[in-house]
């Protein structure tokens, strides 16, 4: 490395190249398709020519939002149970409180 900069590495030649002939939509699909999986182009045909599993970056961000807003939700769902030991039916009607807590059940699993 030289003036505080990153060099990229070179490439490492997995061995011989494969050449497919495909249209202009269709390279352009499965660029898109790559790099939803945050691969490149060539690991991303590799890992399907070797019946690969290819798990897309947009899935992983899903997931990890899921596991946010059932973090959310328990963590409403805590307060709503303080409030209920400490202030037992002030402010709030009883069964509007119990419709609530069902929502809350529902919407966590």
């Amino acid at each position: 490395m030289t003036g505080g900069t990153k060099e990229k590495a070179p490439a490492r030649r997995r061995g011989r190249p494969i050449e497919v002939w495909v249209t202009d939509e269709e390279k352009a699909a499965i660029k898109e398709r790559a790099d939803e999986a945050g691969i490149s182009r060539s690991g991303y045909l590799r890992a399907l020519g070797l019946n690969t599993p290819i798990r897309t970056v947009v899935d992983l961000t899903a997931v990890a939002d899921l596991a946010k807003v059932n973090g959310d939700l328990g963590r409403v769902a805590g307060l709503l149970k303080l409030w209920l030991a400490e202030k037992n039916g002030q402010g709030a009607d009883p069964v509007g409180v119990d419709k609530m807590m069902m929502n809350f059940r529902v919407l966590q699993a």
